[in-house]
């Protein structure tokens, strides 16, 4: 089993990272101005535009939706909508509990928000909403599964290392500026 590793960045918002294993993502690190793992010789082509990748090992048949899935990233970015409830992620250590909050999540329409609780009763654990809590502070699938698009009741949340003023750039960046 092999896994690629795609490097892109995105202007304005910086280098992301992306794992793929056979045909499903296995992680989405998002866009830091930190430069993470960064070779010399990044490819850069076009500022913003994540026409290359450096990886592990070369693409191979099949593997052909990275490309288009950076691209989409990159649209995401630039205000296109997007869901990416079609991209295949690698579930294989994923708990039920964790799958159902993955499902639930990635029905969440662009641009809007749910409560911590709310996401837990849509998932089928109306009394977790502290392990959906967890869930989202552990997400590996940044986008793919959108932890950005739940809040507090009271208000915005938390968002990890990220922090909170990303959370909400990304809110607005899908024309929720309320936050």
């Amino acid at each position: 089993m092999g896994v690629s590793h795609h490097l892109y960045e995105v202007e304005n918002w910086g280098v992301g990272e992306l794992w793929e294993t056979n045909g499903r993502i296995a992680a989405h690190d998002p866009p830091t101005r930190r430069r993470p793992n960064v070779p010399t010789n990044h490819p850069r082509g076009t500022p913003g535009v994540p026409t290359e990748t450096v990886s592990d090992r070369p693409l191979q048949n099949g593997d052909d939706f990275v490309p288009e899935l950076l691209q989409r990233i990159h649209r995401f970015f630039v205000g296109e909508r997007n869901d990416f409830a079609d991209v295949p992620l690698d579930l294989d250590d994923c708990t039920s509990f964790q799958r159902d909050v993955m499902e639930a999540l990635r029905l969440v329409p662009w641009g809007e928000v749910v409560a911590y609780g709310e996401l837990a009763v849509l998932a089928g654990y109306p009394r977790a909403a502290r392990a959906v809590g967890t869930f989202c502070a552990q997400n590996r699938y940044f986008l793919l599964v959108p932890c950005h698009r739940v809040v507090a009741t009271g208000g915005i949340g938390s968002y990890g290392p990220l922090g909170i003023a990303y959370k909400r750039r990304l809110l607005r960046l899908e024309g929720h500026g309320a936050l």
